[in-house]
This record gives C-alpha cells, structure tokens and sequence, in this order.
C-alpha cells in the first residue's frame, strides 16, 4: 500500500519534515514512512593506495586509513539510526501511528525511483544538510528527486505551521488541471480555505478556467477564492503569498523544456528558492 515517506537527515529542515510528514499522514489516513539515504560520501569505498609511490611499503598508514573509513561508516550509520528513531518518536508524540524507518546505502534518486511505487506523497526538505552546510539555497538532490519522480512532492522549509489555506497555481493546462482535481478529492485538503490564482491577461479565456477551478473545489465542499493577477508569474504569486497569509503552494513542477527554463527561468526553481511555505509540486 502506498504510504507518505519522508526524507531525513541532519539538516535543520529535519524537524519540519517530520511534523509536515506527521500532519500529511494523519490527513490521508496513510501510514508514514522515514528514510534516511547514506551515500557515498556517508560510507567508506574500499581504496587501493598501493599503486601510490612510497606508500605500498607503509603498511601501517594502510591499516590506519582503513580503520578511519571504516570508523566513519559505523558512526554515519549509527548517526541515521538515531536520526531515524528520534524522527519516529517525534511523530508518535504528533499522534501517528507506528510510523516505519528505513535506512539504505545509495544515491537519494535511485533509491527514491526503486520505491516510487510505494510513495502516495513524498516529503522533502528544501534544504539539505549537504547544502546547508556549504551555505546553498537549495538542497543539492532536490532538483533531481523533482524531476525523476512521478509522485506529489511536498518540499518544506525549516520552520513547520500547520497549514490553514492553501494557493493553487493554476494555469489552465493539463497538469494544473489534474491539481485541481487532485486537491478537490484529496483528504489532504479537507476544510482548508483554497486560493485559486491565475497570473496572466484579464480575458474571457482566464476567467473561464478560474471558474472551472472554483466550481471544481466549491463542488467538494471546499471555500474557494478565484484570483486573476497581472504582472511576473513569480512576482504576484510571492505577493499573494505574502497579502493572503498563505500556508502552502500547490503547483505543477516543471512545466517547460530545460533550453526554455535556461532562457527563461523556472516559475518551479524560483519559489524552490525563495519561498518560505511548503511547495506540494505536481508532476
């Protein structure tokens, strides 16, 4: 059955994780999965030094180096064991029920591809202990994890607020259709007060997809508001956020080819960057 997983790690964004994690499983009545992923630079790879001039004759400095690697192994192993047990405790106290942990060695993508069957809704932080300690923006896998999986993503700050209205990006294609639909049947939803925005020309055409979404929503019980604003996409939907006291942004992921978002710059890679609410991306 697939379930809400969460990614753990040491980063600060970890405790935010866990309670948006928390909130998402008890929501959809799913159970609740942890993973924390070891790569490579987690675990020792077995190295022949003996090639190197000098050093094959140094048995002992051999010997030493191996025991580091493998001293380094059993405390990062041991540490995403901790990680993951405290991660499981916090979202018992939250009230979830017997929550899984599951620690592996590899890469965060192939591991996440390997078990994208078994993820209902993923949840990520937008910032990475990897980044966070080299002073970046973005968490260095993020991106990827975004583009390889076909799964709701919910990417979230470091700072956890139980959301209470939601903005849905809405553009009138295909994906941000299913979004719509998505959100107006989901539990995840459910009693949340829905912004509906459009950024674009006041025409008949905007208007009436925004009726569509607002009937859509209103048909599943939801309090919906429809917005027409002009101006940048990431301009008025930062604004929106701002002026409405926006809890979360759901949005297709995406949504262009790699040359024109070169060009032109990704509405997705924009608010990855610079919001400060979760963003549930739609692929």
């Amino acid at each position: 059955m697939a379930h809400v997983m969460a990614c753990i790690d040491g980063s600060r964004n970890a405790l935010a994780v866990c309670d948006y994690a928390a909130w998402a499983g008890k929501r959809l009545d799913a159970a609740l999965e942890f993973l924390h992923v070891l790569g490579k630079s987690d675990y020792p790879v077995p190295t022949d030094f003996s090639g190197n001039i000098g050093l094959g004759s140094r048995e002992h400095l051999l010997q030493e180096l191996a025991e580091r690697d493998e001293k380094r192994g059993r405390l990062a192993l041991e540490q995403g064991r901790l990680m993951l047990e405290d991660a499981r405790a916090r979202a018992m106290a939250a009230g979830v029920e017997s929550p899984a942990v599951r620690q592996r060695h590899g890469e965060l993508v192939d591991t996440l591809q390997e078990l994208e069957n078994d993820i209902r809704l993923l949840v990520i932080g937008r910032q990475g202990e990897q980044s966070a300690s080299l002073g970046g923006p973005l968490g260095s896998q993020l991106e990827n994890v975004v583009r390889t999986l076909h799964r709701p993503i919910l990417v979230v700050p470091a700072d956890y607020r139980a959301p209470q209205r939601i903005l849905i990006a809405f553009d009138g294609s295909p994906t941000t259709r299913q979004g719509v639909e998505w959100v107006a049947s989901s539990p995840l939803f459910r009693g949340l007060a829905c912004h509906v925005v459009i950024v674009g020309a006041d025409r008949d055409e905007h208007r009436a997809q925004l009726e569509w979404a607002r009937a859509t929503l209103a048909s599943a019980g939801h309090a919906v508001t429809a917005h027409l604003r002009s101006g940048a996409v990431e301009d008025a939907l930062d604004a929106h956020v701002f002026e409405h006291a926006i809890d979360l942004i759901v949005m297709g992921a995406y949504g262009h080819s790699r040359i024109r978002e070169f060009l032109l710059g990704s509405t997705t890679t924009h608010l990855l960057r610079k919001s400060t609410v979760p963003l549930l991306l739609l692929r």
